[in-house]
């Protein structure tokens, strides 16, 4: 399984996470480095960027799969592929693979809000790229067929608009109910390095005249930590194939130095809220 997600699209983790669900009550034995994908789409309601007290709606798409015992995720922005063959049954999962994202956020002031934010000016979009490191086990709690998994990723920015890294540690349970639902809850956290802060969280004596926000330099450290819940329920078929419906949500709370900006304290909130519907297909 691939835990690694996109924050900004809910609906790429909650395929992640049940795209790892092992075939189940099927008539003889399970087959080995099964092919199987599934694509999604659906509609997210974020805040404008992780720390506004705005929020918007917007498109969510995304593909996770397993070619030859090898997983991949597409969510949204972010693909992270497993380079670590799966083994199907109750058995550990070592994972190991690489990550890349585009890291669109305030690269356009038409999707903000609030014109002090405005004010400050646009950012790049950063091209992000890493690795990440994770382990995982099927059959813990419930069933011979949940799974949880721990893993750390690292991303650090080659374009040069930030020119820093984030870690980001994570841990996910997944449980299937029947052959047709299942839930799984997670837990996050995003520590930056001093760029990715001083980026998007400081604010200059110049842009401080401009948009009234007070000046600011922000440090790098823990940016957030976050709690989620996904679930699915197949229309057609079961979880290992046909349509289903996923959705979820999370809470999660901007932490430190991030939290002291004014891009937080005084234009938005600590408080982050994230949601998500869609439908999926499993082929």
């Amino acid at each position: 399984m691939l835990p690694i997600r996109t924050r900004a699209l809910l609906l790429g983790s909650t395929l992640t996470a049940f795209s790892a669900i092992p075939v189940r009550a099927q008539d003889g034995p399970a087959v080995p480095y099964r092919n199987t994908v599934t694509v999604g789409v659906g509609v997210a309601a974020l805040p404008d960027y992780e720390g506004s007290n705005d929020y918007r709606i917007t498109p969510a798409l995304a593909a996770i799969g397993t070619i030859k015992g090898y997983g991949f995720v597409l969510a949204g922005n972010q693909l992270s592929v497993d380079l670590v063959k799966n083994t199907p049954g109750p058995v550990w999962d070592v994972q190991a693979g690489p990550i890349a994202q585009l890291n669109f956020t305030r690269s356009s002031s038409g999707s903000i809000d609030d014109l002090r934010v405005r004010a400050l000016g646009k950012r790049g979009t950063a091209v992000e790229l890493g690795g990440y490191v994770g382990l995982g086990k099927t059959g813990v709690l419930t069933s011979p067929y949940d799974t949880l998994s721990v893993t750390l990723g690292y991303r650090h920015d080659v374009s040069g608009v930030h020119d820093s890294g984030i870690w980001s540690p994570g841990i996910t349970y997944v449980t299937p109910l029947s052959r047709k639902a299942a839930i799984g809850v997670f837990a996050s956290a995003d520590i930056v390095e001093r760029g990715y802060a001083r980026t998007y969280y400081s604010v200059s004596a110049a842009q401080s005249a401009a948009s009234g926000l007070p000046a600011y330099a922000a440090h790098g450290g823990l940016k957030n930590w976050t709690l989620g819940a996904i679930g699915s329920y197949s229309l057609t078929g079961d979880l290992l194939h046909g349509i289903k419906i996923v959705g979820g949500g999370t809470y999660g709370r901007i932490e430190g130095d991030i939290a002291r900006s004014p891009l937080v304290a005084v234009a938005g909130a600590r408080d982050q809220w994230l949601s998500t519907l869609g439908l999926a297909y499993t082929f």
